[in-house]
């Protein structure tokens, strides 16, 4: 029996989250180590999982299948594609930055705080690590299920520990006082977890009719008896249990309208808790839209498109423009990403292998670009207390290191030629313009809207004279530089070499092309006046 990698990817940061919350109150450094050396771990893992996945090989690949509710014909599947391995690369990668980011977010602030952890009443530290931890091995496993059921567990069950880390470790920066800002923080949470759990709900009666109609929950099996016909839905059932997964994937993604919740839950959260959901988690919607959504349901996919483009659309400037008129920090980082996962969404619905191509990639370097502005704009607000931009200004003169990694991360997430979201953002609108020219053309303007409230987002903050409350604002330290450089070197290094993840990810996207029977529109060249 070949040793379960893919488990083991999933199990270690599960086991480390039990592990780091039962260290003793009192060791709260040794409960950091400890969360530390285990992401390292699981990064390592992840590691392995992309040297031995093979792009040329099956679709999916590492394989385990175990019976686990026999009568239901439930089993514990799992497989990754070059999509898969890719995201949970990301995962892996990301998980270490957020917890060196958040390094003091849970210590004790007053000395009430410092009596409770000393008599072992309170353990603050230890609960936050693990919880990160706890949300990473659920993630993991979630690109990894291929059995739907599976998935779904593990879909839901992330939204435990994300509540508990909005609500229970807020962001202690907000321009209300410590009252209000603990109600902000419970009514972002609570709101986190409604959507979502509306949207799992609905999702569960899709996967109780899923399995009416084809009696199990393989993916794969589903996926080749609608292939060779032996598993026939009617147009309208299929149609529903459609809508029934897009529904709860896009209110995870976030999709127009659905994306209410995310502005509230990253500007009460802390920074790397703001990363861990945009960055990590609501890459899960995404990526089951098309690992579920068009592989299970390709006709009312392809039925479905026109309005869940124009929804896809209207994200893009939306989330674009309100970015434009935000005067907080983090919640300007928060519309920018609806606008981004727009760009995404539209990738994927285009039905075309460029605009699938950059839409995988686009997961991968918006998790990037955002990890690293949100996690360098985390550093300022701590800081200064604020994360009003009002409050900052002329920043670069008494921080240039910080106000620089400001800059790159603000130049990626407008996908700057030479940074790693400009090759997905430009895939995502080739591919949608050879089959929806005027989506396309639409979609660009989202692209001038990012320029516009990143650069103005600069200019308020770090450019101009130096404000007496930003005088005393210190640079980054090492840890803080441990964090940021090496997010910043991967951006330039997929910005100028993607090859590795175009080739990781365009075998599993001609797989998706072949479920939905979508090929390439070929391009019309007019003839040349003679």
């Amino acid at each position: 029996m070949s040793f379960p990698l893919l488990t083991a990817t999933a199990v270690l940061p599960a086991v480390g989250a039990i592990a780091t919350a039962a260290v003793p109150a009192k060791q709260r450094t040794a409960a950091k180590w400890l969360a530390l050396l285990v992401s390292i771990g699981t990064l390592v893992l992840a590691a392995i999982v992309a040297v031995r996945f093979d792009p040329g090989g099956g679709r999916y690949q590492l394989t385990e299948s175990h019976a686990w509710i026999a009568d239901f014909g439930v089993r514990y599947e799992l497989g990754v594609d070059g999509i898969g391995v890719a995201l949970v690369a990301l995962t892996a990668l990301l998980i270490p930055f957020v917890i060196l980011a958040g390094w003091h977010d849970a210590d004790p602030q007053d000395a009430a705080d410092s009596r409770s952890v000393a008599t072992g009443r309170w353990r603050p530290t230890q609960g936050f690590f693990a919880l990160i931890l706890l949300v990473e091995a659920m993630v993991i496993i979630s690109f990894e299920a291929t059995d739907v059921f599976l998935f779904y567990i593990f879909f839901e069950a992330m939204l435990i520990p994300m509540y508990f880390l909005i609500g229970g470790f807020g962001d202690r920066a907000g321009p209300h006082g410590e009252k209000e800002a603990a109600t902000q923080r419970s009514y972002a949470a609570v709101k986190f977890l409604l959507y979502n759990l509306v949207g799992g709900l609905i999702m569960l009666a899709a996967v109780i009719g899923l399995y009416v109609v084809a009696g199990n929950f393989s993916l794969q099996e589903i996926a080749e008896a609608r292939a060779n016909g032996s598993l026939d839905m009617a147009t309208n059932t299929e149609r529903w249990l459609f809508l029934g997964f897009f529904f709860a994937f896009a209110v995870k993604a976030p999709l127009w309208p659905l994306h209410t919740w995310l502005p509230n839950a990253m500007g009460e959260a802390t920074a790397p808790v703001a990363v861990l959901i945009t960055a990590v988690v609501d890459k899960v919607g995404t990526f089951a839209m098309l690992r579920f959504c068009l592989q299970l349901f390709p006709e009312a996919s392809k039925w479905a498109t026109p309005v869940i483009l124009v929804l896809a659309l209207i994200s893009i400037i939306y989330g674009a423009l309100l970015a434009v008129g935000q005067r907080d920090i983090k919640r300007l980082v928060a519309y920018a990403s609806i606008s981004h996962f727009g760009f995404i969404i539209m990738g994927i619905f285009a039905m075309t292998s460029q605009g699938q191509s950059g839409a995988t990639l686009y997961m991968v370097n918006h998790g990037i670009s955002t990890a690293a502005l949100m996690l360098v704009a985390g550093f300022l607000i701590s800081r200064r207390g604020s994360r009003l931009i009002a409050d900052y200004g002329g920043v670069q003169k008494v921080a240039p290191v910080l106000a620089g990694t400001f800059l790159i991360g603000g130049l990626a997430t407008l996908s700057l030629p030479g940074l790693a979201p400009f090759v997905s953002e430009f895939l995502v609108l080739v591919g949608t313009f050879t089959r929806y020219p005027v989506i396309g053309i639409i979609a660009t303007f989202g692209i001038v809207l990012a320029a516009l409230y990143t650069l103005v987002l600069y200019q308020r903050t770090m450019t101009g004279p130096v404000k007496p409350s930003t005088e005393g604002i210190a640079d980054l330290r090492v840890r803080e530089l441990a964090v940021v450089v090496p997010l910043i070197g991967v951006l330039i290094f997929l910005g100028v070499y993607p090859k590795p993840l175009t080739e990781l990810v365009n075998p599993a996207v001609k797989h998706t092309m072949s479920d939905v029977q979508k090929k390439d529109p070929k391009p019309e060249v007019e003839a040349a006046h003679k």
